[in-house]
């Protein structure tokens, strides 16, 4: 991991990439519904960050400018980075034929200068060049092209974003994704509720269901982003549904004899746990989507809920109040070997466990407020990452180091926000509507192979 690196100076980050520019696709995403959301301020509110500083110079060509806003944008809210006003530029006209003039970016602060281009394409597509520069060091970070549609500039500018976050930090990026969650309108005794899926900067949101249900924990297939699954409240019947995004499909895993809750993938997509509410009784269990044959994992005389699976699939996690109180579980696939793993007090709900392995998030209520927190998966080290009136429902980011959320404040609305693991980056999420049980999915494309470090003349030295 470099992050300590980009936050002392980029003086200190070695890396290298191309002189030449190497063409990606976008896969074209749903119709919007809606095209705007506001820019939120990050607060970053405990201890020491240092972000870099970064120029992101207004891409040249069709739609070059928004392109640049987008990752500004982006970069911002990740904590990690301080783009830089475009006002304080003193050099201007910056082309991919030419390399920055060095010491007018060192005299505004810049400790890295990223600009680009967008060339339209015989084919009707258009291509979307890019380089990040060093200019302390005075060689280049990054140089890279995309290929898409001109429809598809936000999409590209998020996996632009993706390329810089990770060449500078270390870690893989996060923006080219998506998030599920429950938009609601209405009045509290007239609530209308609707599945709902946005870009994860809040923007292009698009309804998926009317509204003739409540719709209850929405999730994404780590296998397929195309893949959810969410719970549908009807007059007489709760329901399991797949849904895809790509086809508009809908398909019901059954009828149960009982209240289902809480379905989620497994990793491998193979396999969907929810809980039951049969008898008085709530019991986990586990869908084969192939066979579709029923396993039950638990059978205490409590309430067993909101099961997540472990990366590799081999552990679960869960809610469960069979020691008088909501306390965090893990078992064995099978639903052998449960033992409680949550050690502080106050209740414990709704886990959901790092794409990384190393971490389990989770609702507590504890001292008249609400948190979120996380803890390893055998229980120690718990942190709190977050407290405030009331908020739940934490899904991880795809690189595993930030955290979606519902937050409501006394007497307000409920709405999405966003916090990072050291706690110190806390966002409202870029959506600007009412919402509420977040689902993060992964990246929409995996991220460039290879960006062929070290082979252009102008390469920063490894």
């Amino acid at each position: 991991m470099r992050l300590h690196l980009l936050l002392a100076s980029a003086a200190a980050v070695v890396m290298a990439a191309p002189a030449m520019v190497q063409p990606a696709s976008a896969q074209t995403q749903p119709q919007a519904t809606a095209a705007t959301a506001p820019m939120q301020d990050v607060v970053v509110d405990e201890g020491v960050l240092r972000p870099l500083q970064i120029a992101v110079v207004p891409f040249t060509g069709q739609n070059g400018p928004q392109i640049s806003n987008v990752i500004s944008g982006n970069l911002k809210r990740s904590g990690f980075f301080d783009p830089l006003n475009p006002a304080s530029f003193i050099e201007t006209g910056l082309t991919l034929a030419n390399a920055p003039n060095f010491p007018q970016w060192t005299s505004i602060g810049a400790q890295a200068v990223l600009y680009g281009g967008v060339t339209p394409r015989a084919d009707g597509r258009v291509d979307v060049g890019f380089r990040l520069y060093d200019p302390y060091r005075q060689c280049q970070l990054v140089s890279y092209q995309f290929t898409a549609t001109s429809e598809q500039w936000r999409r590209i500018a998020h996996k632009i974003s993706d390329v810089i976050y990770q060449r500078m930090t270390g870690e893989a990026g996060f923006f080219d994704s998506r998030v599920l969650f429950v938009s609601e309108s209405g009045t509290q005794l007239n609530k209308l509720s609707r599945l709902t899926i946005v870009d994860q900067d809040g923007y292009n949101p698009v309804f998926l269901t009317q509204g003739d249900e409540i719709i209850m924990s929405p999730r994404f297939s780590a296998s397929n982003p195309d893949e959810v699954t969410y719970v549908a409240l009807g007059k007489d019947y709760s329901r399991i549904y797949l849904y895809n995004l790509s086809t508009g499909r809908r398909e019901s895993l059954g009828e149960f004899d009982g209240q289902v809750l809480a379905p989620r993938f497994s990793n491998d997509g193979t396999k969907i746990a929810f809980s039951i509410i049969r008898g008085g009784n709530t019991d986990v269990y586990v869908m084969n989507l192939r066979t579709r044959q029923l396993s039950r994992l638990t059978s205490d005389p409590g309430i067993d809920t909101s099961p997540s699976f472990s990366p590799d699939g081999g552990q679960i996690v869960f809610t469960s109040d069979r020691s008088g109180s909501a306390r965090l579980y893990t078992m064995r696939a099978d639903g052998s070997g449960q033992r409680a793993i949550s050690r502080g007090g106050g209740s414990y709900t709704a886990p959901a466990w790092s794409p990384r392995g190393d971490l389990i998030a989770f609702t507590k209520q504890s001292g008249g407020r609400f948190h979120i927190g996380v803890m390893k998966s055998d229980g120690t080290g718990e942190r709190i990452l977050s407290s405030s009136y009331f908020e739940e429902g934490p899904s991880w980011a795809p690189n595993g180091r930030y955290i979606a959320f519902a937050r409501q404040t006394p007497g307000g609305d409920t709405r999405l926000w966003t916090v990072d693991l050291s706690g110190r980056v806390v966002a409202q999420a870029g959506y600007d509507g009412r919402g509420s049980d977040p689902a993060w999915s992964g990246l929409l494309d995996a991220p460039p192979a290879s960006l062929g470090i070290g082979q252009g003349a102008d390469s920063c030295p490894a």
